[in-house]
């Protein structure tokens, strides 16, 4: 997964989805409207503080210490024992609410972009682990989001997809009392899989990370 992806639904449109009541957390009508959330921006974060709720503007990972490519994604399948993600795995996972993200697919001498998203246009709901807690500045650490391995049809634009959870898993996944046992139990069974999301070529307009607007997201005729 590049880690381009789009947040530009209401809170109150990710809320619904979750069951998540009004007393809650506070609704806002206002679309985000970001269609092209790059790495080293701030992305808006679900996560669970004292038995509450919280939607707080984050930045994606990147320790003071690493001084290569900025690290955007966790592999599921290590994160909860590697030694780098384990005490956020334990200790900060969160929730990044989206409408779909975008991968870049080789044909002939070119990289084509490519929206994936949820057939029915449901929000996704992608697991993230991060530096909490995250009504606090770290600086630009923040959190990653944890990815899993393309299966069937959707390994042809990438090998790599983001773990998206189930809108009934977020809670438990989310929850202070969720061992770091159970968390990887949710990451595995609690996953959509690959027949539940369409995909299709967008314009090259979305490699500029100051390119914003629903046309990024239209499917287009590859040229």
């Amino acid at each position: 997964m590049c880690g381009r992806f789009a947040q530009y639904s209401s809170r109150d449109e990710y809320f619904d989805a979750l069951g998540l009541k009004s007393d809650e957390i506070i609704y806002d009508p206002e679309p985000i409207a970001r269609f092209n959330v790059a790495p080293g921006t701030k992305v808006l974060l679900l996560n669970e503080r004292e038995d509450e709720f919280h939607f707080d503007p984050v930045y994606c990972y990147g320790p003071e210490w690493w001084d290569k490519q900025p690290l955007i994604n966790a592999r599921g399948e290590t994160a909860a024992t590697g030694r780098m993600f384990r005490p956020l795995w334990e200790h900060g996972r969160a929730i990044v609410p989206a409408n779909g993200w975008y991968e870049w697919k080789r044909e002939g001498d070119k990289k084509q972009p490519y929206f994936i998203y949820h057939k029915k246009k449901a929000p996704l709901f992608f697991a993230a682990i991060g530096r909490a807690p995250y009504g606090q500045e770290h600086g630009h650490e923040g959190f990653v989001i944890v990815t899993s391995a393309s299966n069937k049809g959707m390994v042809d634009i990438h090998d790599r997809c983001p773990l998206v959870l189930t809108a009934d898993a977020v809670r438990e996944w989310l929850s202070a009392e969720t061992t770091p046992e159970r968390a990887q139990e949710i990451a595995h069974d609690a996953a959509l899989p690959g027949k539940d999301f369409s995909w299709h070529p967008v314009t090259t307009k979305v490699g500029n990370i100051h390119n914003q607007g629903e046309s990024l997201i239209e499917k287009i005729k590859p040229e």
